[in-house]
């Protein structure tokens, strides 16, 4: 089976990009309606928390928008948690547009990467 370009970048960071119960890893993946964060104990294997855009109807505004919405959201879960610091996993996809507005949410919030 062919692997796309993003498959294959997100397999080479992922051998560097690991997460612990100090710091675990945020985890981003955007469809082309929604996107996707969580943060990840691979030590464990568990998710910490995860939050998405589908199941949260009153975010409003383009997709842009709404990446930096979620990217503050699970910043807040993060440290309700105790959690100060991850490790940004961008599964390969370009850190450009809905990432880079989730990453910098997230940076607003207080979140360190």
């Amino acid at each position: 089976m062919k692997l796309t370009g993003r498959e294959r970048r997100h397999k080479r960071v992922r051998k560097k990009v690991i997460g612990t119960p100090e710091k675990p890893r945020l985890c981003v993946f955007r469809s082309n309606k929604h996107i996707y964060a969580q943060l990840i104990d691979d030590t464990q294997g568990k998710v910490i928390c995860g939050v998405s855009s589908i199941k949260k109807p009153e975010l409003k505004g383009n997709k842009t928008a709404i990446a930096a919405q979620i990217g503050r959201m699970i910043a807040q879960i993060a440290l309700s948690k105790g959690i100060k610091e991850v490790s940004f996993d961008r599964a390969g996809y370009r850190y450009h547009g809905r990432i880079k507005a989730l990453a910098e949410g997230a940076r607003e919030a207080g979140l360190k990467f």
